[in-house]
């Protein structure tokens, strides 16, 4: 892959140290993967009995946690503004790049599946199998906000918005996608099955990232990727 050449160039510093990074990677691997994907999630699962709703529950739950960790944690003790994470404007022209990334990760990233999944044993998305099960308009329509709305923005604001800019600005542009990709497939666990293809979606949503300047390309990729997933897999 080619090193980016922004046109909006990222912010080259920030104000934070290893303290805010690390509370913050505490946040996402002690209280997010342990105690929500653990014991939230399975409260959830009860109460409503379908996978799919519970699974929905708890990523708003993520959102909602990982969102005001950002704020307090990392903007509000600095007196910062989102923008600083990449919400910010992009140029239209950036369209092209959105597309060609989505093609691009759409195509690979079936062959990596495919690849995959020859190996070991997979743990497979429970919602998504919740939704094969009864698929109707509501039930596509919470599978869809869930995957290609929510998730991809707490998603990229957390792990390219800061996990990315922070190591960036301390190992490099190369480094900084390497790391941050690890850590972003190393959220997914136990979705061992699409590991690899988070890594490689790490990669390439950080590049997108660096070269527009924008969080919102990012996430606009992101959406689409696993909106056209499920509409795939529902065969629609």
């Amino acid at each position: 892959m080619l090193m980016p050449q922004p046109t909006t160039k990222l912010r080259s510093g920030d104000p934070w140290n290893w303290k805010t990074f690390v509370s913050l990677i505490f946040l996402e691997f002690i209280i997010v993967m342990f105690f929500v994907k653990t014991y939230i999630q399975s409260f959830y699962s009860v109460w409503f009995d379908n996978t799919l709703y519970s699974g929905t529950l708890t990523g708003l739950t993520i959102a909602i946690i990982l969102m005001l960790g950002l704020y307090y944690i990392a903007i509000y003790p600095q007196r910062l503004t989102w923008s600083i994470l990449g919400l910010r404007r992009f140029p239209m022209a950036h369209w092209k790049t959105i597309l060609l990334t989505t093609a691009f990760l759409m195509i690979v990233g079936t062959l990596v599946l495919i690849v995959t999944s020859y190996f070991g044993n997979a743990t497979e998305n429970s919602k998504t199998d919740s939704l094969m099960q009864n698929i109707n308009l509501f039930t596509l329509a919470i599978a869809l906000i869930s995957a290609a709305v929510i998730s991809p923005i707490y998603e990229e604001i957390f792990y390219r918005g800061f996990i990315y800019c922070w190591l960036r600005n301390r190992i490099g542009v190369g480094g900084g996608m390497i790391v941050s990709a690890f850590i972003f497939m190393i959220a997914h666990y136990p979705t061992t099955n699409t590991m690899p293809l988070n890594f490689l979606d790490g990669l390439v949503l950080a590049w997108i990232y660096e070269r527009t300047g924008s969080i919102w390309p990012a996430v606009i990729v992101h959406g689409l990727i696993n909106g056209l997933t499920i509409v795939i897999a529902v065969g629609l």
